[in-house]
């Protein structure tokens, strides 16, 4: 059990998740939050984050950290992906180990699921088909962490627990272009749309594939719950239960803001997964449920891109 005046560190605290994990933290009380910036301490480099936990010794680590980015990301810089993906996990994973860190939290992404997978799809459905090859190397990264804290928890009786959650969004997302995920994307396309009184917008694929959508609080709520959970599975599924096209989320967008217009579908651009849809039930079993809703996440969200874009 985590105490309030325990050491807990967060790395990756300024991201989309990691800054709503701080947040969380220090609604549910707990005093001794640690965070550094990646001017301060790189992630990338072994013995810099090795001597970094050894010298503060924490209770709990959790791991927010990662290179991440959309369909368009993960599929350009698959090299980058994978390779900054595995030197953050193993960095921050091992050197926990050695610092004799106990209870940690590694999040990942449902994008770790094979590609054609039964939905919803369950926990026990890892590695058992074909990834998609558009995110395939960050993928194969996030796997080996899975499988890092599992043979961990195996061999040095940690309890090092791997938190997969559905697509996410939230307050401080990124709204890039190229790199963003796709609902930001769709956020971003409506608003200057309506700002510019376009038309359409431009969607990739056809729309058909299927999202499902979770909030960025809803995240680091499931991250602080687990934290003080001893689970004899080392990996939990984190999501809503529903799913929606691409193509609904944008007329859903529309909605929201009032302004209506004709999408366009660029078929030269890949649809990626045809539906990621999450099995929740052993997170359910453990007593924890999201509580944001679509439109109540939406606002929040979309008034946080007002007040800074």
């Amino acid at each position: 059990m985590i105490k309030k005046n325990d050491k807990i560190f967060v790395a990756g605290h300024k991201g989309l998740i990691g800054s709503a994990i701080v947040r969380r933290l220090k609604f549910k009380g707990y005093k001794n939050i640690i965070t550094i910036s990646k001017k301060k301490l790189n992630l990338l480099n072994q013995a810099s984050v090795f001597k970094f936990l050894k010298k503060i010794k924490p209770k709990a680590t959790i791991i927010a950290a990662a290179k991440v980015g959309g369909i368009y990301a993960n599929n350009v810089y698959r090299g980058e992906y994978i390779y900054e993906n595995l030197a953050i996990q193993n960095n921050l994973i091992h050197g926990s180990y050695l610092s004799g860190v106990k209870e940690l939290i590694f999040l990942g992404s449902s994008c770790i699921y094979p590609r054609l997978c039964p939905q919803p799809i369950k926990e026990k459905y890892l590695l058992s088909k074909s990834l998609e090859k558009t995110n395939e190397g960050y993928a194969v990264a996030k796997i080996s962490g899975v499988l890092m804290c599992k043979s961990y928890n195996h061999q040095y009786k940690t309890n090092y627990r791997c938190i997969m959650p559905a697509n996410s969004y939230g307050p401080g997302d990124k709204y890039d272009k190229l790199n963003s995920h796709f609902f930001p994307a769709l956020i971003k396309k409506v608003i200057e749309a309506k700002k510019k009184k376009k038309q359409f917008i431009k969607l990739w694929g056809n729309g058909k594939s299927k999202r499902e959508l979770i909030f960025n609080e809803d995240i680091a709520n499931a991250c602080v719950f687990f934290l003080n959970k001893k689970t004899k599975e080392s990996l939990i599924n984190i999501g809503t239960g529903k799913d929606k096209r691409i193509i609904d989320y944008a007329k859903f967008v529309m909605k929201m803001l009032d302004y209506k217009v004709k999408i366009k579908f660029d078929h030269s651009k890949p649809n990626g997964v045809p539906q990621k849809l999450l099995d929740v039930s052993l997170a359910r079993k453990y007593g924890w449920k999201p509580k944001t809703d679509l439109e109540t996440g939406f606002w929040k969200t979309y008034n946080h891109y007002l007040k800074n874009n």
